[in-house]
């Protein structure tokens, strides 16, 4: 399914987690498509963030900076965003941050998003609710076939639980204040996102994988690696972020045949081991392979996952395009852009206007983006 620019062009969107790097993609790319964006979301919780370099406040509708869990704040930002179409993408979504802190990560996840639908319980103007969530929230058996909506969900870890009772939470909500069957009387279509493991440049997140390769090699060390082996369904963002819209699209339509739960994963052949995409990046970068595992105790953490997408393929018309070569080129352009002192926003809208056209090699970024100065950054933006 091709993003209408025409479908969104003067629609009121009320975005969570904007400051963070799947939120700071998806705000540029509705202002992009000509929506009017309200942000809600806490500040960025990296010192260098896609927010910043990117410019997202830039023509941003409102924003406002508070605690997703904070009923009253959030009913006051909705009462002056008067949104036709919420995006939930605030969260704690870092496994090994759950594993140091699970009240904060069980409260964040569960008790935000029921603050979420409760405050548009209470507002006129929604029509399309999209919660996003993540693939983890499945029970992993480690099958080697993907898993589908129907499957129970479930948790060894923390952040998994907490996805996975999130869940729960939106199907339980739904049922009581959004249901289907009684589409006619409230005339909200609420829907979950799964997705895969999101890549992309300008990820500054600490304990993943894409940010701590690009840390390594520009500063010319090796990457320390947890589980080379771990078999992840490795996307880039714009393809998640491409479901969620197509998804809002779908509910806004028919908010009672699209309400529930939705799969957005890469090509089958993205499914690689964590030491493929360290070898890969590094031949990318500049030829040669920096990472080493590393012997340190770590949590557990399930060594393969895998999404099936029939669902959304069939009935949203929304299918993935990039490869996982293609993804990988787009972040070495990205991060050798901002080595380099690109304008920054105008890389990421560069991306998203080529991810637009169709499935492509994307040319390299400082050959289609003008340098802001002749001056380059320092490595230590990356730390």
């Amino acid at each position: 399914m091709v993003v209408k620019t025409e479908f969104w062009r003067g629609k009121r969107v009320f975005l969570t987690g904007h400051t963070g790097f799947k939120g700071a993609w998806l705000a540029l790319w509705l202002r992009q498509l000509g929506a009017r964006v309200f942000g809600y979301s806490l500040p960025p919780e990296t010192e260098t963030s896609l927010y910043a370099v990117a410019a997202v406040a830039t023509g941003m509708a409102g924003e406002t900076f508070a605690d997703i869990r904070s009923l009253e704040e959030m009913k006051d930002a909705l009462r002056h965003a008067r949104p036709d179409i919420v995006i939930h993408m605030a969260a704690q979504a870092i496994v090994l941050k759950s594993y140091q802190d699970p009240i904060e990560t069980f409260s964040t996840n569960v008790v935000g998003t029921v603050t979420l639908l409760e405050a548009i319980r209470s507002m006129e103007t929604v029509r399309a609710v999209v919660i996003v969530t993540s693939d983890k929230c499945y029970e992993n058996r480690e099958w080697v076939w993907g898993y589908r909506e129907p499957d129970p969900l479930g948790g060894d870890d923390p952040y998994s639980a907490s996805k996975a009772a999130s869940e729960i939470a939106v199907s339980a909500m739904r049922n009581s204040y959004f249901s289907p069957k009684t589409y006619g009387s409230h005339g909200i279509g609420v829907a979950s996102a799964r997705a895969g493991n999101v890549i992309g440049g300008g990820d500054w997140a600490e304990d993943r994988l894409i940010p701590d390769m690009m840390r390594a090699l520009l500063a010319g060390r090796p990457c320390r690696i947890r589980n080379p082996a771990s078999v992840r369904p490795w996307q880039h963002v714009l393809e998640a972020l491409s479901g969620y819209l197509s998804l809002a699209e779908a509910l806004w339509r028919d908010g009672a045949n699209h309400a529930g739960a939705w799969n957005f994963g890469p090509l089958e052949g993205n499914a690689k081991p964590v030491s493929w995409i360290a070898d890969r990046l590094g031949h990318l970068w500049n030829g040669s392979v920096l990472w080493e595992r590393t012997n340190e105790p770590a949590p557990h953490e399930n060594a393969y996952l895998k999404l099936d997408t029939s669902k959304a393929r069939a009935h949203l018309d929304w299918e993935p395009t990039w490869s996982l070569e293609t993804s990988l080129q787009t972040i070495v352009d990205w991060y050798r852009a901002y080595q380099g002192g690109a304008r920054m926003r105008d890389c990421v809208i560069a991306q998203i206007e080529t991810f637009s056209r169709g499935p492509t090699i994307v040319p390299s970024a400082p050959a289609a983006i003008p340098p802001k100065s002749a001056d380059t950054r320092e490595l230590v933006d990356f730390k």
